[in-house]
């Protein structure tokens, strides 16, 4: 669920249009726009301290088969947890559409760790060391 919630909309959108037969499906919750609780950790390993909110859709539906997909996106985009959804759903049948839905997923995977690796490495170009020179004593 953690891949669809950070692909781009635009690319699961292009992923709809590409399924041979689009699902029908019934909303068991409709997307709904709330806030939800950030933590964060001082330097990544200090006690957790609320850092602030930050906006989150979610939804639910159920697939004409019985299969159930949920999704819980950053942001307000309301199509964007649709999409998680529905996907979240085929990801858990067992026939070829879900074979199609997992190769789907792992190749937005792949694009996220490279972009994650893009990224990590434009830090790490930028990264300064900063370090204390020893200070020679004066002659007296």
């Amino acid at each position: 669920m953690a891949v669809l919630a950070r692909t781009k909309c635009d690319d699961l959108e292009r992923a709809w249009n590409d399924l041979p037969i689009a699902p029908h499906y019934e909303w068991l919750r409709r997307p709904e726009i709330g806030l939800v609780l950030v933590r964060g950790r001082a330097g990544g390993t200090g006690s957790p301290f609320n850092l602030g909110e930050v906006t989150m859709t979610r939804c639910a539906l159920r697939l004409a088969d019985g299969t159930t997909g949920f999704a819980f996106v950053l942001g307000r985009d309301q199509r964007h947890a649709e999409l998680a959804a529905v996907f979240d759903a085929l990801l858990q049948r067992a026939d070829d559409v879900a074979t199609e839905s997992r190769e789907l997923v792992a190749r937005f995977e792949a694009m996220q760790a490279s972009r994650r690796e893009l990224k990590s490495r434009k830090a790490a170009s930028t990264k300064v060391d900063f370090f204390a020179m020893a200070r020679g004593t004066s002659p007296e």
